[in-house]
């Protein structure tokens, strides 16, 4: 299928925007390049690499590169050695494969995009994981790389997560999985154990600026001052910033901080408000940055208040979790979304009364 194909409906993608597996420039994370090249040249390429970090930072963009370079010097072990980076030129045609998903030596769990008739699936099937994981059951061509990319392991449940650890335990030569995890500690322990980590950092404010000016229009030409007030509340992920960058997505910050900055009051009419706002077809996008932004909320408010102890602050670190776990089940099972705001902010308040 070409790499533009139903582009939309591909759930790892932002509409107008290049794929991670097209693009070819990487900002901020050549420490992490660097680790893989310096295992890769001494020979001591663990199998099995957990790449984490928060959404939207870069991993992707990573295992991608990752991977070209891999599949391109294929079986000669010394071809490669010398580069000083992973850049595969765009033209090649491992380059060109890799952004058709068509290279036979790749294979990438991911969700399922939709189709004209079907939206996207919301976690990682496991006839997904067994059908890709059958690239790993024969002989690679030319005795040259098998990568397999998990974007990412926090859309897999049970069925799928065992049955990629049944291949990460025992893996053929020449084979390499590359994880992506948002919340590696999450990742399932006993694939966790079986990893190298690669754990990415946020993006500082000046890259996160170049990965936006890098990006085609009308992204990569945001007027300054959009670009400026996006970036203070991205908190380095450039896939929130370009959310942000839309006068729609970021009015559902701003209301969620305006309700977040009255507690322990409720505003219950702007809660509802916001319910119905997040709950609208195709919300998705309001609904994590409105989730984004209480997390972010209550790591200040915790950090603000680090003196009064553990035991007293516990109850916001709480309703956090809950609400990651609610809002996961309503996209797994396609739930109505507008109870989880209410009860959410019901929480936030009874929490909040109980630090005060």
């Amino acid at each position: 299928m070409p790499a533009d194909k139903n582009a939309g409906l591909e759930p790892d993608r932002l509409p107008g925007l290049p794929h991670p597996r097209e693009r070819h420039v990487l900002f901020g994370h050549e420490e992490a390049e660097h680790g893989f090249l310096e295992a890769y040249r001494a020979g001591r390429l663990h199998h099995a690499w957990l790449i984490g970090g928060p959404e939207g930072i870069g991993k992707a963009t990573l295992a991608y590169r990752i991977a070209r370079f891999l599949l391109e010097h294929g079986g000669v072990a010394t071809r490669g050695e010398g580069a000083a980076g992973l850049d595969v030129p765009a033209e090649s045609r491992t380059s060109r494969l890799v952004a058709g998903l068509a290279h036979p030596g790749l294979a990438v769990l991911r969700r399922v995009p939709g189709t004209e008739k079907k939206g996207p699936s919301t976690t990682i099937p496991v006839d997904e994981v067994r059908k890709a994981l059958q690239l790993f059951g024969s002989t690679a061509a030319d005795g040259g790389w098998r990568v397999c990319i998990v974007d990412s392991a926090d859309d897999l449940t049970a069925a799928p997560a065992n049955a990629l650890l049944k291949m990460v335990e025992e893996p053929p030569p020449r084979s390499l999985f590359l994880i992506l995890a948002h919340r590696p500690q999450q990742v399932l322990p006993t694939i966790r154990s079986r990893c190298r980590k690669l754990i990415l950092r946020p993006l500082d404010d000046p890259t996160l600026a170049r990965v936006i000016r890098s990006l085609p229009d009308p992204v990569g030409t945001a007027p300054d001052d959009a670009l400026a007030t996006a970036l203070r509340a991205a908190e380095g992920s450039a896939r929130r910033a370009i959310a942000l960058l839309d006068p729609d997505r970021a009015e559902t910050v701003t209301r969620t901080e305006r309700l977040l900055a009255r507690l322990p009051e409720i505003d219950w009419r702007g809660v509802m408000a916001l319910a119905e706002r997040v709950s609208r077809k195709g919300a998705d996008e309001d609904l994590a940055l409105a989730l984004e932004t209480v997390e972010r909320w209550a790591s200040a408010s915790i950090a603000a208040r680090a003196g009064e102890g553990a035991a007293r602050l516990a109850p916001l670190v709480e309703v956090c979790e809950k609400s990651a776990r609610a809002a996961a089940e309503a996209d797994v099972y396609n739930l109505d979304r507008r109870p989880l705001v209410l009860e959410l902010f019901g929480d936030l308040a009874a929490a909040m009364r109980g630090t005060t």
